[in-house]
């Protein structure tokens, strides 16, 4: 009882930010009923010449929302959240959790997302944070970036994660693509902005989707890479008519067996 009692009174209330595309957003009638999943966003500071990113206007303090991690939030997690719950028996919590890493809030929980990863700025303590996290057998999946200025941006980052270790294409063999769904087929994803020309910097290394990731010494995926691939709007946008179905359900799928390979990994 003082061990549940101690566990209980650490843990960080459920708070909603205000986002770039979603100022307030509608709570789910049993936001409070707790899971055995909660879809944790990485919250980070911009990495772009003003405050955040290509959201210079908001000129505020990332750690308040309105920034560039709210990104797609908090729609795309809800609905992904949704879309765990009937596709597999885990008990997911119907609210996300952004986290600060600054403040340790990852520990906790098997799974971290984060969006727009070349365009981010977090800090070499983030990254020393991030890094302690992995090898103590967290997951991270990192989306939404394309070609390659943005794919730069992102190898920096991991080099202050990982020094020594590469980014490499997930093989069709590995258990992570087979752990719900079989898949193969690499769909490229496209954001809602760019359906019609099917991907984001197209002239600049923007097509064609690729899977990656950075592995742990015993062959176990620590951070899976949504490169050339936006994720996170497949999830948004699952619900509309104009996004493309086999995007939005290549998304779901994937993401699902992300998560399962996570809490089983």
């Amino acid at each position: 009882m003082l061990c549940l009692g101690t566990l209980l009174a650490v843990q960080k209330p459920f708070r909603q930010y205000p986002g770039v595309e979603y100022f307030s957003f509608e709570t789910p009638v049993d936001w409070k009923d707790p899971g055995e999943f909660i879809f944790a966003r990485m919250m980070f500071p911009g990495g772009g010449p003003e405050v955040d990113g290509y959201y210079p206007r908001f000129q505020g303090d990332w750690r308040q929302g309105m920034s560039l991690w709210t990104q797609d939030y908090p729609r795309a997690d809800r609905h992904f959240s949704l879309a765990l719950r009937r596709l597999t028996r885990v008990q997911v919590r119907s609210v996300e959790q952004p986290v600060n890493l600054d403040e340790n809030e990852q520990f906790d929980l098997p799974w971290l997302y984060a969006v727009q990863v070349g365009e981010w700025g977090p800090t070499r303590r983030q990254c020393e944070e991030l890094r302690e996290y992995l090898l103590r057998g967290g997951f991270f999946v990192a989306d939404d970036f394309h070609g390659n200025y943005e794919r730069r941006v992102f190898l920096a980052t991991m080099k202050m994660v990982f020094p020594d270790r590469e980014v490499v294409e997930i093989p069709e063999d590995d258990s992570i693509l087979h752990t719900v769904y079989d898949l193969k087929d690499r769909i490229q994803v496209p954001g809602e902005a760019h359906i019609r020309a099917g991907c984001k910097n197209c002239g600049d290394g923007g097509r064609g989707a690729h899977w990656q990731a950075i592995y742990d010494d015993h062959g176990r995926v620590m951070i899976a890479i949504s490169y050339n691939s936006d994720l996170g709007d497949a999830w948004e946008w699952a619900d509309a008519p104009h996004y493309p179905e086999n995007a939005s359900s290549s998304a779901i799928r994937l993401g699902v067996n992300y998560v399962v390979y996570a809490m089983t990994h």
